[in-house]
């Protein structure tokens, strides 16, 4: 299963841009989620994400709280607390340990806690992570430069100056994702792996980029494996989408058939690219290990759930 892809809420998209309906989902039905600089509030032991009562939150300014959606007994928001007064944050993270008697609460960033959640609730996390982020780089309107403000629940933002009144709504940013394969004349079928200088020691993931403005997702599979590592392929198939926003992006898999085997990496893509059999990737070890040697990507990424489906396809004579 793909994480970050069981938001299982309704969004009542159509209800949400009623201001007096909106009303009636705060009181005791409504959950926050805080935010602060990009990182999610989770419980003490980092084991569940913290989802505060309307009391626990009532002193915060609600004005850019974002709506998030619904389910049978809770209406959830997200709230950004990122510039709220320290000393008041640090009370209300107390006053919920407290209430909770457990240990403090505390931020931390979704991408290194959100592989030990339950899925349903690490989505909701994952969604007022980006709403949060895109509200946070989008203050000003991209017309006019006049400031904005929050509206439609939080899922637009409409431009101050009455002579624009340009309304601007979330983006999501598309990235190809993909797992390359081919049969060598020794019978034996490998996947194309890459790593960049940044990443863990070790790292090997598939290879990605951002999809260009008059592309297909096929032409952008195509010229990503190309610029990355000088491999052309067909044959290209759609596999399965995650929402990644980390900032902002929505990653689109595949998997491709490459035409040719010769690798070239320029060092501003890539660190280093190799192809692997699934006898080698069965000697690798995890994302976060010490251990010295490859490793496989994180286990919450799209990377690896296609790694995985690659694994399991039955080895072809």
């Amino acid at each position: 299963m793909l994480y970050y892809t069981q938001m299982t809420l309704d969004r009542a998209s159509a209800q949400r841009k009623d201001k007096n309906w909106l009303l009636t989902q705060y009181g005791d039905r409504s959950r926050w989620l805080l935010i602060h600089d990009d990182q999610n509030l989770f419980s003490h032991d980092l084991s569940k994400l913290a989802f505060l009562t309307q009391s626990d939150v009532e002193h915060f300014d609600k004005n850019e709280a974002v709506f998030l959606g619904k389910d049978e007994t809770h209406s959830y928001f997200a709230l950004d607390v990122s510039r709220s007064p320290i000393k008041e944050l640090q009370n209300t993270i107390s006053l919920v340990s407290e209430k909770e008697q457990t240990g403090d609460y505390q931020f931390a960033d979704m991408r290194k806690v959100g592989p030990r959640l339950e899925q349903a609730s690490a989505s909701v996390g994952v969604l007022a992570r980006g709403l949060c982020y895109w509200h946070k780089t989008h203050r000003f309107c991209g017309r006019c430069g006049t400031e904005n403000i929050s509206v439609e629940a939080g899922h637009a933002r409409l431009c101050k100056n009455k002579a624009c009144k340009h309304v601007t709504f979330p983006r999501t940013d598309p990235a190809v994702i993909m797992l390359v394969k081919h049969r060598f004349a020794d019978g034996i079928e490998r996947c194309l792996l890459g790593r960049q200088a940044s990443w863990p020691e070790g790292v090997y993931s598939t290879l990605a980029g951002f999809v260009d403005p008059g592309e297909t997702l096929e032409q952008a599979v195509a010229r990503e494996v190309e610029e990355e590592a000088g491999v052309k392929v067909d044959n290209v198939e759609y596999l399965a989408s995650q929402p990644w926003p980390f900032p902002s992006s929505l990653m689109l898999g595949f998997m491709a058939t490459a035409k040719t085997t010769d690798i070239f990496v320029e060092q501003d893509e890539l660190e280093h690219a190799q192809w692997f059999s699934r006898e080698d990737l069965n000697k690798f070890a995890q994302w976060g290990d010490d251990a010295p040697g490859y490793k496989l990507t994180r286990p919450d990424s799209i990377s690896r759930f296609l790694v995985e489906h690659w694994r399991q396809l039955p080895e072809k004579e």
